[in-house]
């Protein structure tokens, strides 16, 4: 699978003597991925998204998106669709004019820039609300405005900072699964702390600290799928000593999080999990422990944590 978009040894400061807002950093997303963009605050995800979409100049290193190497906005625009944390909305007008106008921006005729107007709309559920004005908007409907005009048309390549930041639970259930539609079609890449949220929709993961990137590669491999179980489980005594007894060269801890209780699993890489998992199974059983669910992989958390040492 190509690449739709490469970073590679880019360096970004503000300023002559400023720090490195990106120091080095080389990453890359597979074209039709959906991405997760993980890192702390001040880690440079947003100086990387500025750069991507080619509001700020790298000060050195190769920037390649879809292909065109450096994004220009003017010639490109319709291609790449982009969703600031902070972005700014013009309030007078209603919520269908200013898409409407986002798309004759793109170059879309008339006709295009109205069907494309009403698509957007839809996905992020407020066809309800097209024709209000965008100052009477709460919080969570302009979020989800500003993402409707990230995925305006077709682009092939969008970037999203928080887009479920402000959305109460359904409306953030729906755009995971709006978004999750357009995997295989369209390039995502979305910036999040929610890390509980990018482990549900994400197939490729970028850890990035202090400008530079720490850990990337596909969410199995970087949540060892293969070799990690996370059991959900009910209540009543967990059997370690049993589980350790019968598997002692797998590792058991379990962890309980307001109410929730969850044996992690890992299995050393010769071991055969299936088997492994009747062990476990069988074992919880005989000690009547409900089985709450079972899952594959560490955590995303988990990953990230370890990542970072």
């Amino acid at each position: 699978m190509s690449d739709a978009l490469v970073i590679e040894d880019v360096r970004k400061r503000y300023g002559l003597r400023g720090p490195w807002a990106l120091d080095g950093l080389s990453c890359s997303v597979p074209t039709g991925s959906i991405c997760g963009l993980i890192g702390p605050n001040g880690a440079g995800k947003t100086t990387l998204f500025s750069v991507i979409c080619g509001f700020l100049p790298a000060d050195s290193g190769r920037v390649d998106v879809l292909g065109a190497g450096v994004f220009d906005p003017w010639v490109h625009k319709a291609r790449l669709g982009a969703l600031p944390q902070d972005a700014l909305l013009p309030d007078r007008s209603t919520c269908r004019d200013f898409l409407r106008f986002m798309g004759m921006l793109q170059g879309m005729t008339g006709v295009e820039a109205r069907s494309a107007t009403e698509d957007a709309l839809m996905k992020v559920d407020l066809r309800e609300r097209a024709d209000m004005v965008i100052a009477n908007l709460s919080h969570g409907m302009r979020r989800r405005l500003s993402t409707a005009s990230a995925l305006l048309g077709t682009p092939e390549l969008v970037l999203l900072d928080e887009p479920t930041a402000g959305l109460d639970p359904v409306q953030a259930r729906q755009l995971r699964h709006q978004l999750v539609a357009l995997r295989g079609q369209t390039t995502l890449v979305i910036s999040s702390h929610n890390l509980a949220e990018l482990e549900r929709i994400c197939d490729h993961v970028i850890f990035i600290e202090a400008g530079r990137c720490l850990r990337q590669g596909s969410l199995d491999a970087l949540t060892r799928a293969g070799q990690t179980l996370r059991w959900g489980l009910g209540p009543g005594p967990v059997p370690l000593d049993a589980l350790h007894a019968a598997l002692p060269e797998h590792r058991f801890t379990l962890e309980e999080i307001e109410g929730a209780r969850t044996l992690s699993h890992h299995a050393p890489l010769s071991a055969d999990v299936d088997a492994a998992t009747l062990v476990v199974m069988g074992a919880l059983a005989q000690a009547g422990v409900p089985l709450r669910d079972l899952r594959r992989g560490q955590s995303l958390e988990e990953s990230y944590i370890e990542g970072r040492g």
